[in-house]
């Protein structure tokens, strides 16, 4: 089980515009480096901004590419 101490509110930025804006916004484990999103037939990839941001502001996740699912 997930400490609710240790969930942190993450943003998605960049990536496919067609990308629906509920997407965009998880909440994850402070340590998450990465988010993976089931979109269009594949999966858009996003990595934690290592600049960081703000405390009380959500983390950063930039697009860092797309794979397809395989059948």
């Amino acid at each position: 089980m997930t400490d609710p101490a240790n969930i942190i509110d993450a943003v998605l930025e960049g990536g496919p515009v067609a990308l629906p804006a509920e997407l965009r916004s998880h909440r994850v484990s402070w340590a998450e480096n990465k988010i993976k999103v089931c979109h269009g037939g594949g999966y858009e990839h996003f990595e934690r901004d290592p600049e960081g941001t703000a405390e009380d502001t959500p983390v950063i996740f930039r697009w860092t590419g797309r794979t397809r699912i395989a059948e």
